[in-house]
């Protein structure tokens, strides 16, 4: 069953048409924001003369850094009086990017959540308990907005809490959650020390897993432990946020809602298109923006075009799953966070050293960050009680930005090891 099938099945002839169509009025419209009236005219260019998505190389890719240069409000193309909602990204490698939302924009983004939860299977006889994060982060509010939409009974019970989450869906039957992955391995175990068999003692059916990356491996163990379909979804910020690119039934791949968006697919160091189904840098401009369109954004995400027809009847083309990024980004508990940014907050710390090393675990499916950090040599010969101030510190300073609570165990100076070129900061031993 479709939400729209005249959109979702619509020949990729017709779908390429109302591509342009729009691409040719966002054009039109973001001439007005200060960047892109700014870039076009030191590019001399002549939209006039982007007629087919070939063309699409012609506009200049837009950056994360560029967001932050225009800080607040120079990519905006409209009055500030018509724009209703703001939300942001996490800000870890300095300053926040903000993205700002007309009601139309609203609506847009909402449909498309709506499109994507129903193609998954949801209906408005659902149950669906929220438990992401609310707030400047997309995901909450993305989800309950597409939800609604559709009719179903929307509990925004946010994260954390799993002995309350798990009395939430008994008592009021939950048969959809969205939920970080990692979060669903370990509240797996806390239905396990409670006696608790969610394939027997609730009704759930249905897991719209995001916010971090995951593998099909630890999607098939979610499934096997619940005994509901886990269906990955995938998007950004910059690009509204989650309901970009979503998964079938078929659970091959997430179809990207192209009558939202263009993709392309580019070598990241030559910026050049690479063949379909050759990994690449994803690149995304939006079609349907009124308060923020953005051209040809970057979004280091590491990815492929799947060729061929979807099994499912919709002609949307299909991403694979994200395989990694082009910077160096690691995703905690659905957390973005920068090397760079831990880097600088340890620096500004007296009696810490030059070194510290980043250590990623997975314990009982819950994600775990251990600093370790070296601290200067007449330093740590002193007093015990000094060092274990100077730990807890580190500790305070580093949630304070990064948003969640690492370990942090200090060591003597020059006891990490050390590279030749450019040094390694972080250690992934997470598996599934």
């Amino acid at each position: 069953m479709y939400w729209e099938k005249e959109i979702e099945t619509m020949d990729r002839g017709s779908l390429e048409k109302l591509q342009m169509a729009r691409l040719g009025e966002t054009l039109a419209r973001v001439k007005n924001s200060v960047h892109y009236g700014k870039r076009f005219a030191e590019l001399g260019l002549d939209t006039a003369k982007i007629r087919t998505l070939a063309d699409l190389e012609r506009l200049p890719l837009t950056t994360k850094e560029d967001l932050r240069e225009q800080w607040p409000y120079g990519f905006l193309t409209c009055s500030r009086d018509e724009i209703i909602r703001m939300h942001s990204s996490s800000g870890t490698t300095g300053r926040a990017t903000v993205i700002f939302h007309t009601a139309n924009d609203i609506a847009a983004w909402t449909n498309l959540l709506a499109r994507s939860m129903f193609m998954a299977g949801m209906r408005r006889s659902d149950v669906f308990q929220n438990m992401m994060t609310y707030g400047l982060f997309t995901g909450g509010l993305g989800f309950h907005y597409g939800a609604e939409e559709i009719g179903a009974l929307v509990i925004p019970a946010g994260a954390g809490n799993s002995k309350r989450q798990i009395q939430l869906m008994q008592d009021f039957e939950t048969t959809a959650i969205h939920i970080i992955p990692s979060y669903a391995l370990h509240l797996s175990t806390v239905f396990t020390e409670t006696g608790i068999d969610p394939r027997r003692d609730t009704k759930l059916k249905i897991a719209f897993l995001g916010a971090e990356p995951h593998s099909e491996n630890m999607r098939r163990k979610i499934e096997d432990f619940y005994g509901f379909k886990g269906f990955n979804s995938y998007g950004l910020s910059e690009m509204n946020g989650p309901g970009m690119a979503f998964e079938c039934p078929e659970q091959r791949g997430m179809h990207v809602w192209e009558d939202n968006y263009i993709i392309e697919v580019i070598d990241p160091l030559t910026l050049r298109p690479v063949p379909e189904g050759e990994e690449g840098e994803l690149i995304a401009t939006t079609l349907l923006r009124e308060g923020m369109p953005i051209l040809r954004y970057r979004t280091k995400d590491l990815t492929r075009i799947i060729p061929g027809p979807c099994p499912c009847g919709r002609t949307h083309r299909r991403i694979e799953r994200i395989t990694g990024r082009t910077d160096d980004m690691m995703i905690l508990k659905g957390v973005n966070i920068f090397p760079i940014q831990i880097e600088k907050r340890l620096m500004e710390i007296p009696g810490v050293g030059v070194n510290f090393l980043i250590i990623l675990e997975r314990e009982n499916y819950n994600d775990q960050m251990t600093v370790k950090v070296e601290v200067q040599r007449d330093f740590f010969g002193g007093d015990l009680q000094q060092l274990e101030i100077l730990r807890r510190r580190i500790v305070e300073e580093l949630k304070s930005d990064i948003l969640i609570t690492p370990r942090v165990d200090l060591v003597e100076q020059d006891s990490l090891p050390k590279s030749e070129g450019k040094a390694v900061r972080v250690i992934d031993n997470r598996k599934d």
